[in-house]
């Protein structure tokens, strides 16, 4: 009995646990396989749509900074490179431009004085702007219209080209300037315009060609024309021919009128960045002003 028992007992420890099946096995593999084959392309999906999202991204086109000038760290405020509205100034990007007022009074040699600075290739001296009322009827209109000037969107005869370096005007006193110049002296030293003041030193001489221009307006002595600014000794000729007939009692208090006005022109614009010159001056010695 006791080796039945035994026997018994060996038989039960000996037995060895049945072999799974292998088409369980086959099936957790496959399973596995499908899970991992499904997370991969899940993220190549993913990617996929990153890809096609990134081509239809407006991506800033970051122009790159204009060299630092070579000039005087004092005069940096003094050259711009601006950007107009109307064209592009392609290759001359980078070429500095430098703003200037001339600031003057009629019949003081601007008109001639302002042909020298246009015979330059590069500077566009724009004319007596603010001579149409409506451009001076307010300080609003008057900083849109020099922020079309020296934006380089001001199209006018004496217009240069993309290259240009120097941009302006002529702009007399009575003609806003002195009204608003507390205004205007912020905005020249806020833009960093040069101002060219330019007067005549013989007052009377003034005076007659102040009364000769405003004979020729309704006599039009060339061929029926009036010209403020000739362009000919034959010309000059013809309206000199013209005496005008001056009032001696008010030339006193008109000469004081106009010195007053001038001493008063550079107190206010005493604080911009300016040359003083002078019609005569400039007339005998053209190296007063020399452009380089």
């Amino acid at each position: 009995m006791a080796d039945d028992l035994c026997s018994f007992t060996k038989d039960v420890f000996i037995t060895k646990a049945p072999k799974k099946s292998p088409l369980v096995l086959r099936m957790i593999v496959l399973v596995f396989a499908m899970v991992c084959g499904v997370y991969i392309c899940s993220i190549c999906v993913k990617q996929i749509s990153t890809r096609s999202k990134a081509g239809f991204l407006n991506i800033p086109v970051i122009q790159k900074a204009c060299p630092e000038p070579n000039i005087e760290p004092w005069e940096i405020p003094y050259v711009h490179h601006p950007k107009p509205k109307t064209y592009s100034r392609a290759e001359c990007a980078c070429n500095p431009v430098r703003y200037f007022a001339i600031l003057s009074m009629q019949r003081s040699g601007s008109g001639w004085f302002e042909t020298l600075l246009n015979n330059h290739t590069n500077v566009s001296s724009n004319g007596e702007i603010f001579s149409v009322k409506v451009r001076r009827s307010n300080i609003s209109t008057i900083v849109e219209t020099l922020d079309k000037i020296y934006n380089l969107d001001w199209l006018s005869s004496a217009s240069k080209n993309e290259c240009t370096a120097a941009v302006g005007l002529k702009w007399m006193l009575n003609q806003g300037l002195m009204q608003h110049h507390t205004e205007i002296v912020e905005y020249f030293n806020t833009r960093g315009v040069s101002i060219i003041f330019l007067f005549r030193r013989n007052l009377l001489r003034r005076m007659i060609s102040v009364l000769a221009n405003l004979y020729d307006r309704d006599a039009k002595l060339l061929n029926g024309t009036h010209k403020s600014h000739v362009h000919s000794p034959h010309e000059a000729d013809i309206l000199a021919k013209y005496k005008p007939t001056i009032n001696a009692t008010l030339l006193i208090p008109n000469l004081k009128q106009v010195e007053e006005t001038t001493a008063k022109a550079l107190e206010y614009f005493n604080s911009t960045r300016h040359i003083i010159l002078y019609y005569e001056d400039v007339v005998k010695n053209h190296t007063t002003f020399k452009i380089s």
